[in-house]
């Protein structure tokens, strides 16, 4: 038994913890959680906890349904919003075959891969995500609209607003589970709000993201309201976006940062972002993977439909935040596209592709967009060279079905299962009957 393992168990004893969750995510970002008594730990860190992988989105098929799930114990912390005495933990977990042998259609494993990738070239990969998200006054009831909590804009400081007490707890919840929070602040919709993650390695970032989701509707619930990462929940107001700022490190050197390069922006750099713009459209299905995704991204407010790179251009794909001088370190681009309802560990793990096949491959990045693309004409933006987003999750499953990256990154069986979802969603969707349509055609026609 390793030092952490050991670390672990002399925790839950000290702290009487009771219980152990035992987080996984399955193939759409859904978390997924087993509790198990402290008794069973060690068993767990030697050979897993057995279930059934089938009943799991994605995970397996029936015949080989048998899965391990190994807890991560460097990921084990105390979730403070169950009480301190009889206290419950939780660890995030490896899933494995019964023979001890990674599952290819574990999330958590698809960003282990890409990782191992980028390390065998040198690098580490870091993220720091923004996280948008709405509170509203209770949860989904058919037939009506979602209200709000308040009617607040962008930066608003209300005075004992629901917002402004959400925030405080939540911060609190995060930092005594070791997640550092750098800013929050009440976003431009009302009742949208803004949490941002101190920037951490990709895999931890993902287990940071997914933890944060589960924190943000533990105390929306504690509070009387409801907290949603929606993308899109108000066709009149702005979507949620999780704007992730990206860097490669070479030891403790940032490979992005070139002292006296535009915008202080390496070789390496530009190329990571040629990138991730020449293989934007085909990640689209993952970074942005459902139906409501693209109301967000073609419904305005500085969301970014259309595949540029600007230096603080809110309305490309790709932003260069402003460069502080004697902070090498710092040198980042921001990727504007995700939104909060994506899987971390996949949209990552594609991230990373494809910036390194730029690297790899030594793409030329194109011209800046200079200008509000939003504003451009369809014509100004095709002499330009400007081209769009997936304007539909249709359109991204399409660009996603015919890409060697997408399908190398993920596996065979990740690709192929995301692939089936995406379809039926896009099915169910397009056969759906909308209030628009009832409200616009039943009347005339």
């Amino acid at each position: 038994m390793d030092r952490q393992q050991e670390f672990v168990l002399r925790t839950i004893e000290e702290r009487d913890i009771r219980f152990v969750r035992l987080w996984f995510t399955d193939v759409l970002g859904t978390l997924k959680s087993v509790a198990v008594a402290p008794a069973e730990l060690e068993g767990a860190f030697a050979e897993g906890i057995g279930f059934d992988g089938s009943a799991i989105e994605g995970l397996s098929r029936v015949v080989e349904s048998d899965m391990l799930a190994k807890p991560d114990p460097s990921t084990f912390q105390v979730l403070p919003w169950r009480g301190e005495r009889p206290g419950t933990a939780r660890m995030f977990c490896d899933i494995t075959l019964p023979d001890g042998t990674p599952s290819m259609a574990d999330p958590r494993n698809v960003l282990q891969r890409a990782l191992a990738k980028a390390a065998d070239l040198g690098y580490t990969f870091y993220t720091h995500p923004e996280i948008e998200f709405f509170l509203l006054k209770s949860g989904f009831h058919p037939g009506e609209r979602p209200e709000p909590v308040d009617r607040a804009g962008f930066f608003d400081h209300v005075p004992h607003g629901t917002g402004h007490d959400f925030r405080r707890a939540t911060i609190t919840m995060l930092e005594a589970m070791g997640i550092s929070v750098e800013f929050s602040h009440h976003e431009g919709g009302p009742g949208q709000n803004e949490i941002d993650l101190r920037y951490a390695d990709a895999l931890t970032t993902a287990d940071n993201i997914m933890t944060f989701r589960a924190v943000v509707k533990e105390v929306a619930l504690e509070q009387g309201i409801f907290a949603t990462f929606m993308p899109k929940p108000f066709t009149e107001h702005p979507g949620s976006g999780m704007h992730t700022h990206l860097s490669l490190f070479e030891g403790d050197t940032n490979a992005f940062h070139e002292p006296g390069a535009p915008y202080m922006l390496s070789k390496t750099a530009r190329q990571f972002i040629a990138g991730l713009l020449h293989h934007g459209a085909e990640i689209s299905a993952v970074t942005n993977q459902w139906v409501n995704s693209y109301k967000r991204l073609w419904g305005g407010g500085e969301a970014p439909p259309y595949l540029t790179w600007g230096h603080n251009n809110r309305s490309a794909m790709v932003r260069i935040p402003m460069y502080k001088p004697n902070k090498g370190n710092s040198t980042r681009v921001e990727v504007r596209t995700l939104d909060p309802a994506c899987n971390p560990y996949l949209a990552f793990a594609v991230l990373l592709a494809a910036g390194l096949k730029g690297i790899e491959e030594g793409y030329e990045l194109p011209p800046e967009a200079e200008d509000d693309v939003w504003t451009l004409t369809s014509a100004e933006r095709r002499a330009m060279g400007i081209k769009p987003l997936p304007g539909s999750l249709s359109d991204a499953i399409h660009a996603m079905e015919d890409s060697e990256l997408v399908a190398e990154t993920l596996g065979e069986h990740t690709f192929d299962f995301f692939l089936r979802n995406k379809r039926q969603e896009w099915s169910d969707y397009r056969g759906t009957i909308t209030p628009f349509e009832l409200e616009r055609y039943l009347p005339r026609l």
